[in-house]
């Protein structure tokens, strides 16, 4: 049990409220609205910039690139100050997401500006790379706390996999809700009466988006404790934190494997719209395609804490994980040209991604607290803050081998898209 011995030394347990199911959905919430707003962004702002603005894909990857090197970066530094910002009534990181909701979703509408597809090349170059540079910093604020918080909220390993199980279905929510309708929504018809993609309707779409997460984080705020406070009354030398983050083999291992998980996750998610709108020419196929990426989550829930119990967290993920990865090669192989057919594999192949993905937020926590076992220090903000800088490198190599691919294959983008 050693989530709960972990909780020792210069940690003190706030007992307002016991955990409960207002914990459980206050959580929910935070990730409902992180994926309004980052189910819009990943899976749909590159294709933004290309059919909307005319930007070419390759300085698309360029910039997602440079902009998940410096926000991974920004991961750390948010988590360290969280670490040693000031623990108040409330809790360390819930003012945090109070604070910050406001900026975010301001910056989340500016991605999405009307009148920049109509400005000079260089000046679109320019927006989307000071813009979506900002939105990455601002995105650190909210989910650094976020993911870091689950710790705070109780030391006992059963809360903590409700509330990965919880995350993951908050998540489930607001990215299969983005991943069916925006495909509806983001279509309009020019002069010749083709359908083409609407710069006007991506700016209501994240105006909308951005109310909804907006709201969410107020609930999150409003319905969850942190009860696992941490009073810390001496300062940390940096090579004494680093020294401890290395000998922290249980997080080395938790960031390779996110690696490479959030590279399949990226790639899946943006070349999906591709897929399905230029090779299958299927926009009904794409709304279906990204509900399953998230709805086998919502599939999965009611069985995840059975199956850890029965089979234990890293042996169920594990299995999982290699069953989706053989399904994604089998579909590889088969250069199926039917698009209901490669959905019914997408969905089997999805259900191993997803059963890790509601297990992945616990293995963290877990993490955390085997930080302190080892070291003696309390580290919520910046142990999360490197699993999450790691999390940045695999979508800085998704986002970049994307848009390259794009290049590479001689991708045209339907300029006219931009009405």
């Amino acid at each position: 049990m050693l989530s709960q011995n972990a909780v020792t030394a210069n940690t003190v347990k706030k007992e307002k409220k016991e955990f409960g199911i207002s914990d459980k959905i206050g959580y929910m919430f935070g990730d409902l609205g992180n994926c309004f707003i980052l189910g819009l962004v990943n899976s749909f702002l590159m294709i933004y910039y290309t059919n909307v603005l005319g930007v070419s894909g390759a300085i698309v990857g360029t910039l997602f690139l440079i902009s998940r090197i410096l926000d991974a970066f920004a991961d750390v530094m948010v988590g360290r100050l969280c670490d040693v910002s000031e623990l108040t009534e409330t809790g360390r990181f819930i003012p945090w997401i109070r604070k910050m909701k406001y900026p975010f979703c301001l910056v989340t509408v500016i991605l999405f500006l009307p009148f920049v597809q109509h400005l000079p090349m260089t000046v679109k170059i320019a927006y989307i790379f000071v813009s979506y540079i900002v939105y990455g910093i601002f995105l650190s604020t909210i989910n650094i706390p976020y993911g870091a918080m689950a710790a705070a909220i109780s030391s006992n390993p059963n809360d903590r996999t409700s509330l990965s199980t919880f995350r993951s279905i908050g998540s489930a929510i607001g990215g299969s809700t983005t991943g069916f309708f925006i495909p509806i929504l983001m279509y309009t018809h020019n002069k010749s009466g083709q359908q083409v993609v609407s710069g006007n309707h991506f700016f209501w779409i994240s105006i909308g988006c951005a109310a909804i997460a907006f709201v969410a984080y107020m609930l999150t705020c409003k319905l969850t404790t942190e009860r696992v406070r941490v009073v810390k009354n001496e300062k940390v030398s940096a090579s004494q934190l680093v020294k401890g983050l290395l000998a922290n083999r249980a997080l080395i291992i938790l960031v390779i494997v996110d690696i490479f998980i959030v590279i399949n996750q990226i790639l899946a998610g943006t070349n999906m719209t591709y897929l399905f709108n230029d090779y299958f020419h299927n926009k009904q196929a794409m709304s279906v395609a990204l509900l399953f990426t998230y709805g086998t989550v919502v599939v999965l829930a009611p069985f995840a804490t059975k199956l850890t119990k029965l089979f234990g967290k890293k042996e169920a993920s594990v299995f999982a994980l290699l069953a989706s990865s053989c399904m994604y090669l089998l579909m590889y192989f088969l250069h199926i040209t039917n698009a209901w057919v490669y959905l019914i594999l997408l969905f089997i192949a999805t259900l191993g991604s997803g059963l890790f993905n509601l297990m992945v937020w616990a293995f963290i926590t877990d993490v955390i607290d085997y930080h302190q076992y080892k070291t003696g220090l309390r580290e919520d903000g910046t142990v999360y803050g490197v699993n999450s800088f790691a999390r940045k490198v695999g979508q800085a190599c998704a986002g970049a081998v994307g848009g390259f691919m794009l290049a590479l294959i001689g991708y045209q983008s339907s300029t006219t898209g931009g009405a």
